[in-house]
């Protein structure tokens, strides 16, 4: 009895240092009537009164080992009713249901398993959902994913907490061993259930548990608490690698319309561990519900985005994702959809613009005699011009292969794409610089690279046209 209740302290502190439950909260307690699952359920019991939870026991019969598990199902019921706690439950085929989908019998059943935990809480207006995971589960993960080649994150093995759907899952016994949890069950006389699934090696985790770490332990004493005490260190490191993480993307990751954009010049002088993670990170925001963050997609980004002197480029990751590079610019961003062609007529007098393709805005003044600015008042995204030389109504148009302008200082025309190419607009930002022609379709401004050498403000010029375009993006 005093070794039940030095466990019952020894959680209830780790419960309260971690903040794993509050006081008053509702707690669905995940029960399938083993060893470890009814002592977290009887440990929550006992301290309950304390802190004023409300707990329902909830149990998931997958329906693969026939009577045997509908006898859990009923001992897990009576359990419930004997501390008169609530008592969720529901039944799975299982069987029938992966021999319709073909999918991974384990990833399968615990997917519907949390699945319906999830909706028991949502019912039930809990907010958390305690889990029965101990250290020797701890011990075995880290372990299998040492041997898949883990990085830091993956060795901090089960988390504490994880919030999911609104609900909070806890693991109150992660720092307890199972022989702890057996013996409490013994020194309360606390009966339980033994599922005969968890004896069979075909499946890994039974195979680490039953063979792998028992051999290793005959080299290394105490290899399930070196293992947790590994994942203990690489929580602490993760969580401040994190905090670097972060502290990078905020100061140097620019986010906008689906792209996410950062110095090349920057991102290499980095260490290439910040460099991964700053990937995974983008990875994360970009595609949430997906598995992209995987070691050699994050090479194949890290490695392209580091590549000395690279030339501009658009790499296709997937269906979804692509790398660019447009000079020192490099860019993670899902498939852009081609541009939008647009042509909007301005006649005169008119003071506003608004381009919907582009959300840009263009206002425009009309001035007559003195007052009127000079061509010293240009400015990237301000030009002034002579209106008795425009032919009206101007248009503001999307781009069009083969579109010239003439350029001041230079007898002739020059491409719009060349003049681009030397301004180094990046190529993700031209189809967003809008072309503002005149009536005989003589290109007279790109906003924010270049005017023409077209109805330029002269000393004895009496009608101007300041045009100001207010973009929606910036050109870097």
């Amino acid at each position: 009895m005093d070794e039940a209740w030095a466990l019952r302290r020894k959680v209830e502190r780790f419960i309260r240092e971690e903040s794993l439950l509050e006081q008053g909260d509702g707690v669905v307690v995940a029960v399938s009537g083993g060893p470890d699952s009814v002592a977290l359920l009887h440990l929550l019991f006992a301290l309950s009164e304390a802190w004023g939870w409300t707990l329902t026991a909830a149990h998931v019969d997958h329906g693969y080992r026939g009577a045997e598990s509908a006898e859990e199902a009923d001992f897990v019921r009576r359990l419930a009713a004997e501390l008169g706690i609530g008592f969720r439950m529901t039944r799975l085929d299982m069987p029938g249901y992966l021999a319709s989908s073909g999918g991974n019998s384990q990833a399968e059943a615990r997917a519907l398993r949390y699945e319906f935990l999830h909706e028991t809480a949502r019912e039930l207006g809990a907010r958390k959902l305690a889990l029965a995971h101990h250290a020797d589960d701890q011990a075995e993960t880290v372990l299998m994913r040492m041997m898949r080649g883990t990085g830091l994150s993956g060795l901090r093995g089960i988390p504490l907490r994880r919030t999911e759907r609104e609900t909070e899952l806890v693991r109150p016994l992660l720092r307890i061993y199972k022989a702890e949890l057996i013996r409490y069950c013994q020194a309360l006389s606390l009966d339980y259930r033994t599922d005969s699934s968890n004896l069979e090696t075909k499946y890994f985790r039974n195979q680490i548990r039953l063979e792998v770490l028992p051999y290793l332990a005959r080299y290394q004493e105490g290899l399930s608490e070196s293992l947790n005490r590994l994942a203990e260190t690489a929580r602490a490191e993760d969580d401040l690698l994190h905090t670097l993480t972060l502290q990078q993307f905020d100061e140097n990751v620019t986010v906008g319309n689906g792209i996410f954009s950062w110095s090349a010049e920057w991102f290499a002088g980095l260490h290439f561990a910040l460099q991964r993670r700053l990937i995974k990170l983008i990875l994360s925001y970009l595609a949430p519900d997906t598995d992209h963050a995987d070691y050699q997609r994050i090479e194949q980004i890290r490695s392209a985005a580091v590549r000395p002197q690279a030339a501009n480029f658009r790499l296709p990751l997937d269906s979804s994702l692509t790398l660019s590079r447009e000079y020192d610019r490099v860019m993670l961003h899902t498939m852009m959809l081609p541009p939008v062609p647009y042509a909007y007529e301005i006649a005169e007098g008119q003071t506003e613009l608004a381009i919907a393709e582009t959300g840009a805005l263009l206002h425009l003044g009309w001035f007559k005699g003195e007052n009127a600015p000079t061509a010293g008042a240009e400015s990237v995204w301000r030009a002034v011009f002579d209106a008795v030389d425009m032919s009206f109504p101007l248009r503001v148009r999307s781009r069009l292969p083969g579109d010239r302008m003439s350029v001041y200082g230079l007898n002739g025309s020059k491409k719009v794409k060349d003049i681009f190419i030397d301004a180094k607009v990046p190529v993700r930002l031209r189809e967003r610089i809008p072309i503002v022609e005149d009536a005989q379709g003589r290109i007279l401004w790109l906003p924010g690279v270049r005017r023409s050498s077209l109805a330029m403000v002269r000393e004895e010029s009496e009608h101007k046209l300041v045009l100001e375009l207010q973009p929606d993006f910036n050109l870097q």
